[in-house]
């Protein structure tokens, strides 16, 4: 596998999790403790911006 196919394979688990978010999904830390939700969007949309570069300056570089 890829250094890019690994980006974009994390880029879709990225989205996916947003999705959950976005469809009401809550997480708890392992004491129970709720997480943040707004935060953890925040944090994946931040993450999802940072692979979109990623990926497309690799595949610059291999065009």
């Amino acid at each position: 596998m890829t250094e890019l196919d690994r980006l974009k394979d994390r880029r879709v688990t990225l989205i996916h999790r947003l999705d959950l978010i976005g469809r009401g999904a809550t997480l708890t830390y392992e004491d129970g403790t709720p997480v943040d939700m707004a935060s953890e969007r925040a944090r994946l949309e931040a993450e999802v911006s940072q692979l979109d570069r990623r990926i497309e300056t690799l595949e610059r570089t291999l065009n």
